[in-house]
C-alpha cells in the first residue's frame, strides 16, 4: 500500500466518524468533584465525628461532661448564694429547701461551693493541660525533626520522668507559695503556682508521643518531596508536621485534663492548694474529712464530681483515640 492510499483510508475513516456523531454513553460520567461522589460532603473531621458518635461510652461521657460544665458555669447564675457566705445559725444543716445539699461546719452552702469549686478545678485542669501539651508538643517536634537536638531533649525528658512528681510538686508549692501570694494575691498566686507546677511536670508523655509520630512522618513521601524543593524547616513543621500530629496531641490533651484535675485535688486535699475561702473540689474534701462520719455526704459529693469528671474525660479520650486512628475509622 502506497502512502497516498494510506492517507485516503485515514481521511475516509475520519469522515465516517464525523457523520456518525458522538459515541453513545455507556455509563454515568464521573463526578466533577470526587469529594461529592457519595452525594454528601466528605471530610476528615466529619469522618472522625461519625466514628466518635458510634462509640457509645464516649457519647455518654460527652453528655455527662457537658452537664458538669453547665452545672459549674450556668448554675451560679441560677443559684446565687455566695459560696463564701458564713451563716453560723445554719451550720451543719441537712438537706433543706434553703440549702438543698446542706451546709458545712461554718454554715456555707454546699451547693454553691460545689459549683464554685468545680469551676476552679476544671479551669486548673484546662489551663495546666494547655501548658503541658504546648511544652510537650514543642519538645517532641524539635526532638523528632532535628537530629542534633534529639539526644539532649530526650535525656532531659527522661530526667523529668525519673523525678518523683508528688514530692517535687510539694517542694514547688512550699517554696513559691508565699512569694506568689504576695505578688499576685492569695487566689491568683496559688492558681498560677498550681497550674505552672502541674504543667511543668506533665509534659513528658506528650513529648514522647509527638516525637514518635514525627520520626515516622519524616520518612513519608510528601515530606521528602517538600524537602527536595527546598522547603525551610519552619514552614515544614508548621505546614506539614504539626497538622499530621494533631490527632495524638488532642488525645493526650483530653487525658491530661483528668490528670491535672486529680493532681490539683490531691494538693488541695493535703492542704497545700487554694486557701480555705477559695473552694475547689479537693478543698471541699479536705474540709469534710474531720466530720465525715457524722456528715458523709460532704465527702461523697465532691468525690463523686471528681470521679465523674475524670471518668468522662477518660472515655472521651478513648473515643477520640479510636475515631482518629485511620486503621479502624469507618469500621
Amino acid at each position: 500500500m502506497t502512502e497516498t492510499e494510506r492517507q485516503q483510508q485515514l481521511d475516509t475513516a475520519e469522515l465516517v466518524a464525523e457523520t456518525a456523531g458522538p459515541a453513545p454513553v455507556t455509563g454515568e460520567l464521573p463526578p466533577n468533584n470526587p469529594v461529592h461522589a457519595d452525594g454528601e460532603t466528605r471530610s476528615q473531621w466529619l469522618d472522625v465525628w461519625r466514628q466518635f458518635r458510634s462509640h457509645t461510652g464516649a457519647m455518654v461521657a460527652l453528655v455527662l461532661f457537658l452537664g458538669v460544665i453547665l452545672f459549674v458555669t450556668i448554675g451560679p447564675l441560677i443559684w446565687t448564694i455566695d459560696p463564701t457566705y458564713v451563716d453560723i445559725r445554719a451550720r451543719n444543716s441537712g438537706f433543706t429547701a434553703a440549702h438543698p445539699l446542706g451546709t458545712d461546719q461554718l454554715g456555707r452552702d454546699l451547693l454553691a461551693r460545689l459549683m464554685s469549686g468545680g469551676r476552679v478545678s476544671i479551669a486548673v485542669g484546662l489551663t495546666a493541660m494547655t501548658l503541658a501539651i504546648t511544652l510537650g508538643s514543642f519538645i517532641g517536634v524539635m526532638s523528632g525533626y532535628f537530629r542534633r537536638l534529639d539526644a539532649p531533649l530526650m535525656r532531659m525528658t527522661e530526667l523529668f520522668l525519673a523525678l518523683p512528681l508528688l514530692p517535687l510538686l510539694l517542694l514547688m508549692v512550699t517554696l513559691f507559695r508565699e512569694p506568689l501570694s504576695q505578688t499576685f494575691g492569695p487566689a491568683m498566686g496559688i492558681f498560677l503556682l498550681i497550674v505552672t507546677a502541674i504543667g511543668a511536670t506533665s509534659w513528658m508523655q506528650s513529648a514522647r508521643i509527638v516525637r514518635g509520630e514525627v520520626l515516622g512522618l519524616k520518612e513519608r513521601e510528601f515530606i521528602l518531596a517538600a524537602k527536595s524543593i527546598g522547603t525551610p524547616p519552619r514552614r515544614m513543621i508548621l505546614r506539614h508536621i504539626l497538622p499530621n500530629v494533631l490527632s495524638p496531641i488532642m488525645v493526650a490533651a483530653t487525658l491530661g485534663i483528668a490528670t491535672a484535675i486529680i493532681t490539683e485535688s490531691a494538693l488541695s486535699f493535703l492542704g497545700l492548694g487554694f486557701p480555705p475561702d477559695f473552694p475547689t473540689w479537693g478543698r471541699l474534701l479536705f474540709d469534710a474529712v474531720d466530720q465525715m462520719v457524722l456528715y458523709p455526704w460532704r465527702v461523697i459529693l465532691p468525690g463523686l464530681f471528681i470521679s465523674l469528671t475524670v471518668l468522662c474525660v477518660n472515655y472521651i479520650g478513648d473515643g477520640l483515640r479510636d475515631a482518629m486512628d485511620p486503621r479502624i475509622r469507618g469500621r
